[in-house]
């Protein structure tokens, strides 16, 4: 008779999970990353802005443009960080520039992964390491506190370990902190530590592995209502200036900010009062 202990080791295996396998990337262009169980769902709409309409940021813009273009083609690129002001268009630009190539470079994907599944990074560079399609990993509002461990599994996909990056595959990240941690959190571990100098560089140095680093900074007026002029002439809604400016000025005070996010709401209410749909 066969052993109960056997018996429920046997039920346990049939119910675990196979191992993950690469599905049919060419179905779409975009795809996000789930672990527990690992899996690439696919996105069969990006949100997204044209690119020409992200304003006061084309430094930043034409950079990671060349960078990605060059990926795209199978050449050297870079792991890109891109920090600074919430709001002004850090992960808009990844998405609008990954739309920009996509349409003359099909096997350009982009693939989503959420901070809590950094930990299974590892897994999916497998999956992905013998594809013959290029994939930039995106991950959103990236940051760390004290007691998390999870910027350890970075390093596999920054570094590489001992097998290496996969040369077909890239990760940009955006972040409103610089060194993808609380400037008060560095100065305390500084003050309390043993080796002060020691006590943050890990964390700190992570963001070092990044090749390019793309600051993001508060906009002023101006860019502020040439971004929403930009959104009101690309879908065809009739104001004037001074109506315009009156408006947007009036929303940004009520919101205390200025910045592309605020833009963008101005100009969703005011879509909506003219009964234009903006959505892309």
């Amino acid at each position: 008779m066969t052993d109960p202990l056997e018996r429920i080791a046997a039920a346990l295996e049939r119910l675990r999970p196979g191992p993950a396998t690469l599905p049919d990337v060419d179905a779409a262009g975009a795809f996000v990353w789930h672990a527990d169980p690992d899996l690439l769902d696919p996105v069969a709409r990006v949100s997204r802005i044209d690119v020409g309409l992200l304003v006061g940021i084309d430094r930043s813009r034409d950079t990671l443009m060349a960078n990605t273009e060059r990926f795209a083609r199978g050449l050297p690129a870079n792991n890109a960080l891109l920090w600074g002001a919430r709001g002004m268009g850090k992960s808009s630009l990844v998405k609008a520039i990954h739309g920009k190539l996509y349409a003359d470079h099909p096997d350009l994907k982009i693939i989503e992964i959420q901070r809590e599944d950094l930990p299974s990074i590892g897994r999916l560079l497998h999956l992905l390491r013998d594809a013959s399609q290029q994939f930039i990993l995106f991950c959103d509002d990236l940051s760390f506190s004290h007691d998390d461990s999870h910027y350890k599994s970075l390093k596999a996909v920054l570094d590489g370990g001992i097998e290496g990056r996969p040369d077909n595959v890239i990760l940009y990240a955006t972040s409103n902190r610089r060194h993808l941690m609380p400037r008060d959190m560095i100065e305390n571990e500084r003050a309390t530590a043993i080796t002060p100098g020691e006590a943050v560089e890990e964390k700190v140095s992570l963001s070092d592995r990044f090749g390019l680093w793309l600051g993001f900074h508060p906009c002023d007026q101006d860019q502020y209502l040439a971004m929403i002029r930009g959104y009101v002439d690309a879908h065809g809604i009739d104001i004037d200036d001074a109506t315009l400016r009156a408006e947007a000025i009036e929303w940004q005070a009520t919101r205390g900010s200025r910045s592309g996010r605020v833009a963008w709401q101005y100009f969703t209410d005011l879509a909506g009062r003219r009964g234009v749909n903006p959505q892309p």
